[in-house]
């Protein structure tokens, strides 16, 4: 997976456009004011009972960037963080789409310039550039009641998700893709906006449009990735590993602090520097070498005397630590550094009927 800064120039006057399967491009000194129009040919669109052709695709009215205008369907913590966001950054929002009158209400509290429709076709009317932020399950039954016009594309945030489950929607001369901010979105929309800085987007679509949304992602001072095709499962597997598997260790850690006298605010400040540390060395020094504690040095009492006590006090985490610990023994043996015997006296620790 290469970033699209990592090297050369990108887009028009800017050097090599990236292909599909992770080609890099990256920032120029010499960039243009603002996105691309999409597409270019003669279409036709509507608004409300009007029907009219145009040179320019859906000449909608656009940001002092040359930015499209931008609709949102969907107004959950996503849809609703990355409306603010980019409206923040100075792209157009320009319509959200919620079944839920609450958080309709409370994106255009949030985002004054925003109109508020309840069907998702109805932004179509008034945005150059849709972002379908719903969950998974229900992005099929949504894209089946949108059409795009001519000029016009449509992203999702799904990182499991290609691009391609947005093909019924897809109209002549129009695009889709996908937008997915590596980001843990709280009901916080502060915390979440501010979350996005910084953060890494996963984007899919064709060349013209890996542009627009670059770009897009840019403006919300995010880091633009292309993935390789094929590749999204892994890659958000990883993610949830690293998001929702976090705080299920993280529960187990509190469990078992619990046990020893400290509450979950106590077990956080101790046990979350420990992991700040352990995520600081493996940095710095790589994965493996990151590897501390008993099974590291073969210490196979210890791990049978962890096993009794979790056993006693939180039987439900102990699957955890045994999932965890048989993949510390796999890095320690990768590291050569234990003897077979060690190592054995490990793996029958780790094997003890409970």
């Amino acid at each position: 997976m290469k970033l699209w800064n990592d090297d050369g120039s990108r887009g028009p006057g800017r050097g090599k456009t990236a292909g599909h399967g992770g080609d890099a491009v990256g920032p120029s000194t010499n960039r243009r004011p603002g996105p691309p129009t999409m597409g270019g040919e003669v279409g036709r669109h509507r608004h409300g009972d009007e029907i009219h052709a145009h040179l320019d695709p859906h000449p909608h009215h656009r940001g002092t960037k040359g930015a499209p205008t931008v609709g949102i369907v969907g107004a959950g913590p996503v849809g609703t963080a990355l409306g603010v966001a980019i409206s923040r950054a100075g792209w157009p929002v320009a319509a959200v789409a919620s079944r839920d009158a609450s958080r309709r209400d409370r994106f255009r509290a949030l985002v004054p310039d925003a109109r508020a429709f309840v069907e998702p076709a109805a932004i179509l009317d008034e945005v150059e550039l849709a972002i379908l932020a719903v969950a998974d399950d229900a992005i099929a039954e949504v894209v089946d009641s949108m059409r795009l016009y001519s000029g016009q594309a449509m992203v999702h945030t799904s990182g499991l998700l290609g691009a391609e489950v947005l093909g019924p929607a897809l109209a002549a001369g129009s695009q889709i893709g996908a937008f997915h901010p590596l980001v843990s979105f709280t009901l916080d929309v502060e915390r979440s906006v501010e979350a996005i800085k910084g953060a890494t987007i996963a984007l899919e679509g064709d060349d013209r449009l890996m542009v627009l949304l670059a770009d897009l992602a840019e403006a919300l001072g995010a880091v633009p990735v292309r993935l390789p095709r094929g590749t999204k499962p892994a890659y958000h597997a990883a993610a949830v590993l690293a998001s929702g598997g976090l705080v299920a260790l993280l529960d187990a850690v509190v469990t078992l602090g619990a046990a020893a006298g400290m509450d979950e605010r106590g077990s956080l400040a101790v046990y979350g520097r420990l992991m700040e540390q352990t995520l600081a060395n493996a940095r710095a020094g790589g994965v493996n070498a990151a590897l501390t504690g008993p099974i590291a040095r073969g210490d196979a009492g210890t791990v049978e005397a962890h096993l009794e006590a979790m056993r006693r006090l939180s039987p439900d985490a102990v699957e955890l630590y045994l999932a965890a610990a048989r993949r510390e023994l796999r890095l320690a043996e990768e590291r050569r550094t234990l003897s077979p015997e060690q190592l054995e006296r490990v793996r029958a620790a780790l094997a003890k009927p409970a």
